[in-house]
Formats: structure tokens, C-alpha cells, sequence
């Protein structure tokens, strides 16, 4: 008997798109906080005062970086690293630290996806003058070996990036005479 090809083809196609999917796809999430959170920060001096945080130019489209999920981590990592004494709510600190994300770059396709965030880093003193200001530039790589899915490894290298972003801010602040 014989087998006509292309009776073979369509279902053939249909499971090569079907892993091929499962491949790249996954669920494209925003970047979380608790993975943005440094596991260690490079810190100098502890600062007795308390700090007030604000964050900008974040996104809440998926695969970004919202604000709040990227102002929790940095709270969370000045408690965790005692750079400040506490993070208050507001803006009745002793100082402000404004955190303005100016830069996400994102590959749109690649087995290592790589990502570098930029964001200008501005501490005050409740006063409004300014102690210290910066543009910190950080990227992360992700490799297959952290996830087949290409839509995880961008949201791995995203959370990275923005990790060591929190990582080198506050550790250049722990090194401030305040």
C-alpha cells in the first residue's frame, strides 16, 4: 500500500509548531519582586536615618518592570542590607531616594537572552538637597540552562538586571559620609 506524504505532513507540522511552542513560550510575566531582592549587598556604612523610596519609569506591561514590584525589592533590600536605619512610608524620611528606570533593554529573540536596565539614582536629605545622583547601567544574562522557555529566561534576565541594579545603587550609597 502505498502512503501519500502529505497525509503525514499536516499532523507531522502541527506537533514540530506544538513543541516549538512549548520551547519558547511559557507564561510571560512582569518581573517580581521577591526575585529582585540582591541575596548580598556590598555594604560599607550602615546609615542610622530612615529613608522614603520612590520609583519611576517602570511598566506594567508584561515582561517589564513595574514600579511598585521594583520599589518593594529596593525596600526590601534596604531592610535586609541595614544601608538605612528603616524605609518609611511617604515622604517623611530623613532622605529620599528616587529611583528613575530610564532604560530596559530587551531582546526580542535569543537562546541567552540578555537585558540591561538603566536607572537614575538620586538621594535628598528631607531638605530636598541632593546628597548624591547617578545612572547606573546593569545587565543579566539568561541561558537555556535556566529555562528552555524564551519567555521565562527574558523575565530571569529582566529580574537579573534590575537586581544588580538595587545591588550596585545601595552599595554605592552605603559608601556616602551621611
Amino acid at each position: 500500500m502505498k502512503h501519500d506524504s502529505r497525509s503525514f505532513q499536516s499532523p507531522f507540522r502541527f506537533l514540530v509548531l506544538l513543541a516549538l511552542a512549548a520551547l519558547l513560550g511559557g507564561c510571560a510575566t512582569q518581573a517580581t519582586n521577591v526575585a529582585m531582592v540582591p541575596e548580598t549587598i556590598d555594604t560599607t556604612n550602615k546609615h542610622p536615618g530612615t529613608v522614603s523610596i520612590a520609583v519611576s519609569g517602570g511598566s506594567d506591561a508584561m515582561g517589564k518592570i513595574p514600579n511598585e514590584n521594583f520599589k518593594q525589592a529596593l525596600a526590601d533590600a534596604i531592610t535586609k542590607s541595614q544601608v538605612f536605619s528603616k524605609v518609611i512610608d511617604g515622604t517623611s524620611g530623613n532622605y529620599l531616594l528616587t529611583v528613575a528606570m530610564s532604560n530596559l533593554q530587551q531582546p526580542l529573540m535569543a537562546i541567552d537572552m540578555t537585558v540591561k536596565v538603566e536607572a537614575g539614582w538620586t538621594l535628598k536629605r528631607a531638605s530636598g538637597e541632593t546628597v548624591w545622583q547617578e545612572s547606573i547601567l546593569t545587565e543579566h544574562t539568561a541561558t537555556m540552562s535556566d529555562s528552555v522557555a524564551g519567555l521565562t529566561r527574558m523575565r530571569l534576565a529582566t529580574e537579573g538586571a534590575a537586581r544588580k541594579n538595587i545591588a550596585a545603587g545601595l552599595a554605592k550609597i552605603s559608601k556616602l559620609k551621611l
